[in-house]
């Protein structure tokens, strides 16, 4: 197996950048490919905050061969960090990834690199997870199997992100299914899931992301993720220069913000069957949906979608013992 390269997705942001690549060099990765967008033409000042976050990567001091995939135009979030992450696994077959505003625990990458060896050959994981915001969800083993995908802090394998589709062309067959609430029976995750997707098919333009994809594309092999007993990786990039978590009033702040981090303690202790934990997985979902609601307001649209999921949508209710796509 190659040695665990790390991947660093950056725009312009020079003091959390500084930040996360100061948590890599405690780590001292002998590859770190860095992923860059250009500047928008329209924002006055940010070519020279770009150029700033560049000078920082020029400065990296350890043993590390650093490997630049620079654009010199502006792409976009959706179509730069797709485009980077499909250049990277052309080069590597397996990668930590992070972004300019994700804070990783020093464990975070040896936690990473021992189950990216681990499950190397096993198709039914797709990803490995360094963020957790359920990390007191009880458990007797370092980590668990989900079906939750989390992108602030993570890792794959160029097996898993070869099947990634940016333009999710087959949203329409899937949406048909029972995916969603066979990952969880929640009317209102289902319905959500199904809006945010929708939207993203029909107008990709407008929808500058790429991790809504790659969550269709885990959960449309019914694939497990690897979550960490702890949370291991901290999201620090909610403010004015976000693409898109503006600041502390964003719900998404409320959910993912400044999450503390912990060590997760070595020698890992592996769980001994590949059986996800359902429980994590509706306790992921209640939380997300609640966190993002305004206080009582979820309680009142959980219940009326409830009553109304049956008449809705064949993606949100399965039929009598599910179904799956084929």
């Amino acid at each position: 197996m190659q040695p665990t390269a790390v991947a660093l997705i950056i725009f312009n942001r020079p003091d959390i950048t500084e930040q996360v690549l100061r948590r890599i060099a405690l780590a001292k990765p002998k590859r770190l490919f860095v992923i860059a967008d250009g500047p928008r033409p329209n924002r006055p000042g940010e070519a020279e905050k770009c150029a700033a976050v560049r000078s920082i990567i020029d400065r990296v001091n350890w043993d590390c061969e650093v490997v630049k995939n620079y654009s010199d135009v502006n792409l976009g979030c959706a179509v730069r960090v797709a485009s980077g992450l499909t250049w990277l696994f052309e080069q590597v077959d397996h990668a930590i990834i992070l972004e300019d505003d994700c804070i990783p625990h020093s464990t975070f990458f040896e936690f990473c690199e021992e189950l990216l060896e681990r499950y190397s050959e096993d198709e039914r994981v797709m990803q490995i997870c360094g963020y957790n915001p359920l990390a007191s969800h009880p458990s007797d083993y370092s980590y668990y199997f989900s079906r939750m995908v989390y992108c602030w802090g993570w890792a794959t394998w160029a097996r898993a992100w070869k099947r990634y589709d940016l333009s999710i062309s087959g949203w329409p067959k899937i949406r048909e299914t029972s995916l969603f609430m066979d990952i969880a029976p929640n009317p209102a995750f289902a319905m959500e899931q199904t809006k945010l997707l929708d939207a993203t098919y029909k107008q990709a333009d407008k929808w500058d992301t790429w991790d809504y994809q790659w969550g269709l594309t885990v959960w449309a092999q019914y694939a497990l993720t690897v979550m960490p007993m702890v949370n291991l990786v901290s999201n620090v990039g909610f403010g004015p220069d976000a693409t898109h978590t503006k600041g502390r009033n964003d719900p998404f702040y409320r959910l993912y913000g400044d999450l503390p981090v912990k060590a997760i303690q070595f020698p890992l202790r592996h769980p001994p069957y590949m059986i996800r934990d359902y429980g994590y997985d509706q306790s992921a979902v209640e939380y997300e949906l609640r966190t993002k609601s305004r206080p009582g307001l979820y309680r009142r649209v959980r219940n009326k979608l409830a009553a109304a999921a049956r008449h809705w949508a064949p993606s949100i209710v399965p039929a009598k013992g599910g179904s799956k796509l084929t």
